[in-house]
């Protein structure tokens, strides 16, 4: 094998290193863009460029409003696990 495809096949195998900050969620915005593109593409009937892209965008606020919500659920209940719950229970979680 050629150095070039030795080298692209070994980034495949390692994973990227995402931390767990806020600027690392901006790596989600062009997977959703991603997806709400190829989903509206499929499912309209005829693409025209205005009502393609209203519909586009409004998939994109959905989609990043509803993982909005859902992470404040999933952090108010990490959140009472960690916090709340021992300190009425009198010991650690952990």
């Amino acid at each position: 094998m050629t150095p070039l495809i030795c080298t692209l096949l070994a980034s495949f195998t390692t994973p990227m290193r995402l931390d767990t900050n806020a600027a690392s969620m901006l790596w989600l915005l062009p997977l959703v863009v991603a997806i709400a593109v190829v989903y509206k593409a499929t499912k309209v009937h005829q693409i025209r460029a205005k009502s393609f892209v209203r519909e586009t965008a409004l998939l994109i606020g959905s989609i990043m409003v509803f993982i909005a919500v859902a992470a404040l659920i999933l952090y108010g209940v990490a959140w009472l696990v960690t916090e709340q719950l021992p300190a009425m229970a009198g010991g650690s979680a952990f």
